[in-house]
Parts: structure tokens; C-alpha cells; sequence
């Protein structure tokens, strides 16, 4: 890199001097989240785990300290113009949430396929919706546009240095709450929190290392590194839909190079799993962004973590209840704890109790039965399929429920 562009780089860090001062304005505006021990995720780990729970921010998600900052750091004339944001979720509530408590009026541009819960959510904190696009960059133009034509202020979700400054009030509550961290783990989407996060952390401490989590899909801010320059990645789908980011900031970049330690990367089944293990271990709700940093400590996709104190920032809650379910059941499924089999029976009365009857001698919960003789093919007359979707205890009782029904003569087939 020549020395303009490094100049130029250096420009856009962010200062320590902005995060204390962002901490000052926000302090009495937002949650101090706390970071305790948590003994299930050390021992998953063979680390010591210390989760920050940004998903117990009023709006559920760490969002809230970056629009806070940059609302508060408005002139009179601009709160009394207003402010425009793009979001498909998390930042849109927390602008909407904020504006509406320091009476600033705000319109949120969403794309058209924008969850209902989270356009329901929007409005009832405050903010007008105007729902436009099929993603983020459609719904972003058309901000920008929006913000042209009635003079608001535009609220970028990520790439400006008061929501920067915000979000680096996470590592001031770190250093306060665990001083002795030896690694800060941070999802990344277009790179606002761990900007702001690693800025914190690393003039005070920088022996603390900052690692980034992002999408195995989507790896932006990886990308923009290997290339020296944000990059537009193809849209794609993930579980992890707060940070489906496809172009990293300029801002973010710069700090990201100067700051962070390393980025890995998760794949969904990886933030699938970790949603499903903070939901049933920690008694905790994280949406996929929320839960990517777990997934990165749990799947030892970072070396060297064992024994030492590390804190994945929990950085959002917003998960839809449906998403949750099928979490939930693919989890099942993989655990082993959810089977589902279709067996040949004889179609003569009493055949289905008998099998339904050694299926609960065996200890396995009957969640459904599909029985149709009409429409079964490939049979034998006098044959019929029954479909069983069972609750086991894990793959070993599985295993003793296949052998017990081989021995008893029965067909069965699992590709269903």
C-alpha cells in the first residue's frame, strides 16, 4: 500500500476519543448487557466462556448504542429534519426506538420480503415503514433517494464513524466487566461493531485478541481484505440474515485492517447447531447473527482458544418463532433425538397396535403415524407402509430400535 492510500486509510479510524465520548452520551440510553461466566459453553470449549448479551438490549440487539450515538450527535436542525435508514431489521428498530424517545422523527425504507415481525416491530417503536425492493441494496437507493427529496439525515447502518464510536461501547463494558479477556470474538456483517469493538480493545490492551466471525456464504469483509478494497460479493441466503452483508464500508475496512487479529468463517449448519445450543443450554435467544460467534468457539474454527478467557459477543436476539421451530427440529434430527421411518406392516387388524406396541416397549415417543393403504406403491397385496416419526434419546437408541425391529422381521426404510 503507498502512503496516500495508508494516509487515506488512517483517516478513516476511528479514535479512542470517540468511543469515550459516545459511552458519555449513551450511558444513561442504553442497556449495560452483562458478561458472566457460562460453565456449558467453557465446557463445550475447553475455554472459559464469558458471553456478552447484547440480545438484552431493549430492541434486542447491539444496534441500539450506534443509532443512539449517531441521533444524539445531531444538530437541532438536523433532528428537526429527520432521519432516513435502509434495514432489513435490527438497525431500523433501533433508529426507530431511539428516534421516537428523543422525538426525531424517522423513516425506515425495508425491502418488500422483510418478516412481518420485524416491519410490525419498526412501527410500533415509532418509525414510519416504507417497504421497497426485493433487498437491501434496492431498499438503500431508494433511501438515499428518499433522503434527497425531504432533506432528512441518512443513518447509514454501518459505515459512519458515531455508529462506529457507538458500537465500540461494547469493548468499554468489556474492559470494565473482564479485564483479563484474552479473546474477543465479534460477528461481522458490514463491520460497524467489530470496528468500533476492536478500536476499544486494542488502545487499551492489545495483547486482547479480536477475531471476526462471518457466514461461510458471505464472507465480505474477508474478501475486502485479500483484495485491499471493499468488494460486492453475489447475493446469497444465510440463517445469519443480520449480517448478509454483500459490500463491507470503507470505514469499516480501515479499521478492520488496523485492528483485527483474524476473520474465520461458519458454515449454517455450524450457526444452526449454536442457535439450538444457547437456546437449550443457556436459556437464551440469539438470531443467527446472534449465535455466530458461538458457533465459531464451539466448532474450533479458531486455534488456540483452549484454556483461555474468551467472550463471543451474543450481538442480536431477533429470530422469527418459525425459524426457531425448524432450528429446533433439524437439531433434533441431527442429535439423533427425532427418527422418522416408514415400516412394512401387514394390512390385517391389530398389525399397526403390535408394531405401535414394541415401538413403546423400546422407549421411543410416538409423535406421528401416516398409515394409507390407498395410495401405497411397490407392495405386495395384503402389505402396507406406515410412516413413524419418533422422539429417541440419541443415535444409540436409534441403533437399538433398528436392530429390535430387524429381529422382529420388519422392513423398513429411512429416505423418506
Amino acid at each position: 500500500m503507498s502512503h496516500t492510500a495508508a494516509a487515506g486509510m488512517d483517516s478513516k479510524v476511528i479514535t479512542f476519543a470517540e468511543i469515550e465520548e459516545a459511552r458519555e452520551r449513551i450511558r444513561s440510553s442504553v442497556t449495560t448487557t452483562p458478561c458472566k461466566f457460562s460453565k456449558l459453553l467453557s465446557e463445550r470449549s475447553n475455554a472459559r466462556v464469558f458471553p456478552k448479551m447484547e440480545n438484552l438490549q431493549i430492541t434486542g440487539s447491539f444496534k441500539e448504542r450506534g443509532a443512539c450515538n449517531k441521533l444524539m450527535t445531531l444538530t437541532s436542525e438536523e433532528r428537526a429534519c429527520g432521519v432516513i435508514a435502509a434495514s432489513a431489521g435490527n438497525h431500523a428498530q433501533a433508529i426507530a426506538y431511539h428516534g421516537a424517545r428523543l422525538g426525531i422523527s424517522t423513516k425506515i425504507v425495508m425491502p418488500e420480503g422483510t418478516p412481518l415481525v420485524k416491519v410490525t416491530r419498526t412501527r410500533n417503536f415509532g418509525a414510519e415503514v416504507v417497504l421497497h425492493g426485493s433487498n437491501f441494496d434496492d431498499a438503500y437507493a431508494y433511501a438515499c433517494q428518499i433522503g434527497d427529496e425531504e432533506g432528512r439525515v441518512f443513518a447509514h447502518p454501518f459505515n459512519d464513524r458515531a455508529v462506529i464510536a457507538g458500537q465500540g461501547t461494547i469493548g468499554l463494558e468489556l474492559l470494565e466487566q473482564n479485564p483479563y479477556l484474552d479473546a474477543i470474538i465479534v460477528a461481522i456483517g458490514g463491520g460497524g461493531l467489530i470496528s468500533g469493538v476492536a478500536c476499544a480493545i486494542k488502545e487499551t490492551n492489545p495483547k486482547i485478541k479480536v477475531i471476526g466471525v462471518e457466514p461461510a456464504v458471505l464472507p465480505s469483509m474477508k474478501t475486502a481484505l485479500q483484495q485491499g478494497a471493499p468488494v460486492e460479493l453475489p447475493e446469497a441466503t444465510t440463517l445469519a440474515d443480520g449480517v448478509a452483508v454483500r459490500r463491507v464500508g470503507d470505514l469499516t475496512l480501515a479499521n478492520v485492517s488496523r485492528y483485527v487479529d483474524d476473520i474465520v468463517t461458519v458454515s449454517e449448519e455450524e450457526i444452526a447447531s449454536s442457535i439450538l445450543t444457547l437456546l437449550e443450554e443457556e436459556k437464551t435467544i440469539a438470531e443467527g447473527a446472534g449465535a455466530a460467534s458461538v458457533a465459531a468457539l464451539l466448532n474450533n474454527v479458531i486455534p488456540s482458544l483452549e484454556g483461555k478467557k474468551v467472550c463471543p459477543i451474543i450481538c442480536g436476539g431477533n429470530i422469527d418463532v418459525n425459524v426457531i421451530a425448524r432450528i429446533i427440529e433439524r437439531g433434533l434430527v441431527a442429535a439423533g433425538r427425532l427418527w422418522q421411518v416408514e415400516i412394512t406392516i401387514t394390512d390385517t387388524p391389530g398389525s399397526l397396535a403390535e408394531l405401535l406396541t414394541h415401538i413403546g416397549k423400546m422407549r421411543a415417543n410416538v409423535l406421528e403415524v401416516a398409515h394409507n393403504r390407498t395410495f401405497a406403491s411397490g407392495l405386495s397385496f395384503g402389505s402396507t407402509h406406515v410412516e413413524l416419526r419418533l422422539e429417541t434419546r440419541g443415535d444409540m437408541h436409534i441403533n437399538e430400535i433398528r436392530h429390535r425391529l430387524n429381529s422382529l422381521g420388519y422392513e423398513f426404510d429411512e429416505d423418506i
